[in-house]
């Protein structure tokens, strides 16, 4: 019984504290949309805006959702390619010191989408 607990309080932690790391990131990107700022990398060829809109998506809305634990693997899926991007298209010539934030995020949330929110989200099972 206690080894469960903690097992759910540990994907609480792990869930909870690097979405609300992550929404630091999202915010100025939301800001920056809002305000019509769309100056942002393109590594797809869409277009500045829509990376962006895409980005904010990844760094802003799911991070929220994956706090509250609502529909949380799906909400991963968009954080995991965010940052798979960030850290291997962004910053893919950079230095390992540069793209490491981005490769930790990419690893705590495919670990998320993997095992789900636990007990303590809107998604409890």
């Amino acid at each position: 019984m206690k080894n469960n607990t903690l097992i759910h309080l540990g994907l609480a932690i792990l869930r909870i504290v690097p979405s609300a790391f992550m929404l630091t990131h999202g915010y100025p990107k939301l800001m920056n949309l809002i305000n019509g700022n769309t100056e942002f990398a393109n590594p797809f060829g869409i277009g500045q805006a829509p990376s962006l809109f895409l980005a904010v998506i990844g760094e802003f809305i799911c991070p929220l959702l994956m706090i509250i634990g609502f529909k949380t693997r799906w909400a991963a899926i968009p954080i995991v390619i965010t940052m798979f991007v960030a850290g291997f298209m962004i910053h893919g010539a950079d230095p390992f010191g540069t793209k490491e934030k981005a490769l930790l995020y990419l690893v705590v949330f495919i670990v998320i989408m993997l095992l789900g929110p636990g007990k303590y989200s809107v998604d409890k099972k």
